[in-house]
Parts: structure tokens; sequence; C-alpha cells
């Protein structure tokens, strides 16, 4: 399979940088531009970014020239990792002009004919795409938050049904972009507000977990109340849950369903995709960030500390890897399905009403 060429926007960024990182050796695409803003448009990349990775950029970006977000792009995928503040003009100009936009902002998220994939759980969603007006496409991953309570839900509900989550968010310090928080904000401290994160939170899994009628998504009926959190923890966003279910599992039926949960890419082998999209462990006091964020690098979702509640009936303790599944690797497993199911035939953006059909990759790469 010849690679897909690929741009990153906002590629100075925590999330741009993650892309970088995550995008090196990649047997589907290649990066073949990076795009910032005006102050870092016309320098070399490893001379515009502030590199916040554990390893070395990788050689074959380090030289690229930066481009503006002004500029045209040869690219046939761009990666979004762009500021809510700028995302939203820019991810439609260049859907516009063709190119096939995933994204990792917020901001077209909630569009009736922006898909909101994880593509574990949705990947049909994948179609609206033939219902937007540009000439190219915007594809959307969840909040980083929503994307691990979404994951957890999911068996959950096509089990037994899901009325009501009560969800209390402890959300890491990269997940607010560098630098971050200032010191003498978080440290010693815990912030009890994210700007946005509870309505996100609140409203995204509606639409994922909503059937596809037609070019429209009818929203799941399921009650969600949300409290974020800023703590001083590097990576990891953890959340605490309440489960409703209509019936009355016992704990073991609700364990064997979550262990047992895994999706389209896990059938396909993507390259991002974890073996096991769920784990769930057994110590009392786990899962913790320091300690399980990594796990199926960074693509898991761990639960923990699942038992009874005496209120709403079931309650756990799930964790995630907030820049990886949460962001940049969520998207890039986005645009892995697409081009598997055939949404990109020779590298191009399929137009609306032509036959998909799934693309071979070589073994080795699977």
């Amino acid at each position: 399979m010849e690679k897909i060429d690929v741009a990153v926007l906002g590629a100075t960024g925590t999330v741009g940088q993650k892309f970088i990182l995550l995008l090196r050796n990649h047997p589907y695409f290649e990066v073949r531009e990076v795009v910032a803003s005006q102050r870092s448009a016309g320098r070399p990349y490893t001379e515009a970014c502030g590199w916040k990775q554990d390893i070395p950029i990788p050689t074959n970006v380090a030289g690229l020239r930066v481009k503006s977000i002004e500029e045209q792009l040869q690219s046939r995928i761009l990666f979004s990792g762009l500021d809510s503040s700028v995302a939203g003009t820019v991810e439609s100009k260049y859907a516009a002009a063709g190119h096939l936009v995933i994204s990792n902002s917020s901001n077209h998220r909630m569009d009736p004919q922006v898909p909101l994939v994880i593509p574990e759980i949705n990947p049909e969603h994948f179609q609206l795409i033939y219902s937007q007006q540009y000439k190219g496409a915007i594809v959307t991953n969840p909040n980083c938050s929503t994307i691990f309570l979404a994951m957890a839900i999911t068996p959950l509900h096509r089990a037994f049904g899901v009325e009501a989550v009560n969800v209390t968010t402890l959300q890491a310090i990269s997940g607010a972009g560098y630098p971050g928080v200032p010191s003498m904000d978080i440290l010693g401290n815990v912030v009890p507000y994210i700007g946005g994160e509870e309505d996100k939170i609140e409203t995204e899994p509606l639409k994922i977990l909503g059937a596809l009628s037609g070019d429209v998504i009818e929203p799941v009926s399921m009650k969600i109340s949300a409290q974020c959190n800023r703590v001083p923890v590097y990576d990891g966003h953890t959340e605490t849950l309440s489960v409703k279910l209509r019936s009355n599992p016992s704990l073991t039926e609700i364990r064997r369903v979550l262990e047992g949960f895994s999706g389209l890419p896990q059938e396909l082998g993507l390259p991002s995709a974890p073996q096991k999209p769920i784990l769930v462990l057994d110590e009392p006091d786990r899962p913790q960030p320091a300690r399980d964020s990594w796990l199926q690098n960074g693509m898991a979702t761990v639960i923990g500390r699942l038992r009874k509640c005496p209120v709403l009936g079931i309650k756990m303790v799930i964790l995630g890897h907030n820049t990886v599944r949460g962001a940049a690797g969520a998207a890039i497993l986005n645009a892995e399905t697409m081009v598997r199911q055939g949404y990109m035939k020779n590298g191009e953006h399929l137009p609306k009403g032509q036959r998909r059909t799934p693309i071979p990759v070589p073994a080795e790469s699977r």
C-alpha cells in the first residue's frame, strides 16, 4: 500500500506534537506538511516547535518548513490539533478545498452532518460525510474524557441498557495544553472547573451512541451528569462513575461484558488499535495515571473498582491517556478505519454515492 500524504494542523502544540510522535513510521501515512500559526510559519519545524515529547523529533519532520493556516496544502488527509479559537473556520476552509480533515478540535463535533466517531462504537457514522456540502469532509473524535466514558458505558448499554450516569472527572494538566495550568493554581490543589467540559461530556455520548437514520443521528435516550476537575497529574484522565442500568446484572456479568468488548479496529487489526480496548483491573487501588495510562500503548480504557452502588446500581473508576487515546491517537485510529473501510481510494476522498470497497493492507502492516 502506497502511503498517504498527511499534514498536521496546529503541529507545534501539545496535541500536534503527539500527532507527529504517533505518526512516525506509520504504515499508512507519511507526514509531508506541518502547519501552525503565522508566528511559526516559514521556519523549520525543529526551530518553530518547543518539542516536549519523550523522544527526539522524527528526522523526516524536523526539517519541514512550517506553513501557515493561510496557505494551500497538498496533503490529502489533514490531522487537526488546532485550538478551538481558530479551528472552526480553518477546518471548514480546508474541507471546502477538498481535504479530508480529521479533527481533535471541538468546533464541529455536534454539527448534524459531521461524524463524531469512536470506531469501536459507531464506525457507521462515517457515512455522514456524504451529506456534507464540502468538496472534502470533516470527521471528529470526541472530547478526551468523553471517549473513556463512552467506551465504558457502550458495552453496558448494549447488554443491559443504561438509563443514567453520574461522572466526576479528575483531568490531567496536559489536557490544558502547554504550558498548562500555572503552578501556583494547580500544585497541591484541585481546580473544580474546566470551561465547557461538563457540557461536552453530557452531550457528546448521546450522539456517539445514537442511531444513524439516513443523514441524521438520532441521539440515544440517556441522562448524564458530569462534574469536571483539573488535578496535578501530568498525563491520564481518571473518572469515577455511577451507572443506572435497566436490568440488574451481577458484577460477574458486568465484568464479562466489559472484558469481552471489541469492535471494528480490532477486527481489522489496525495499527493503532489496542488489542483489548477495555482492560479491567482487580487491584483495589487501581487504575492509577502514573501506572496504567500507557497500557496498550496508551490506547486502552482501563477500568477498576467495579462494585455495587447504593444509589444508581453500579460504580467504577476508569482511566485513559488523554493526549493519546483521548486526542491524537483517537484521530489517527479514525483515519486508519476510514482507509481500511474504503472511504479513501488511492488517497482521494470518495464522492457521494460511489461504492466503497475495502483497501487491502499488507499483512506485515497489521
